[in-house]
């Protein structure tokens, strides 16, 4: 199952509802949203800095992790950014592969 890294920052409106409702009652909100689209979350990490959230959630495919983001992001309360993880052995398939390329001014 594809793994992702999901970056979140909260909006003015999203820390609100961290603060009333706390960390864990988010964690079960995630967790109930990605086994909606048949996936599982690995790790929740809050966090310091540019992003509140780090997320590591294995999803059945891209389209899924589309889905998760566009109902993510049109409710407003959080932005996200998503990162395809790939393992070492699909980096050495990819490094096997011929790709018929020219480089710009080649």
């Amino acid at each position: 199952m594809p793994k992702y890294m999901i970056q979140a920052t909260y909006t003015a409106e999203g820390l609100k509802g961290v603060l009333r409702d706390g960390g864990t009652a988010r964690r079960q909100a995630v967790d109930r949203m990605v086994s909606s689209l048949g996936g599982t979350v690995e790790q929740m990490y809050f966090a310091f800095g540019d992003n509140d959230v780090f997320l590591l959630v294995d999803l059945p495919s891209n389209a899924d992790s589309a889905a998760l983001s566009l109902t993510v992001s049109a409710a407003g309360g959080v932005r996200t950014k998503t990162s395809v993880l790939l393992t070492t052995e699909e980096i050495d398939e990819a490094a096997r592969k011929q790709v018929d390329y020219q480089a710009p001014g080649a």
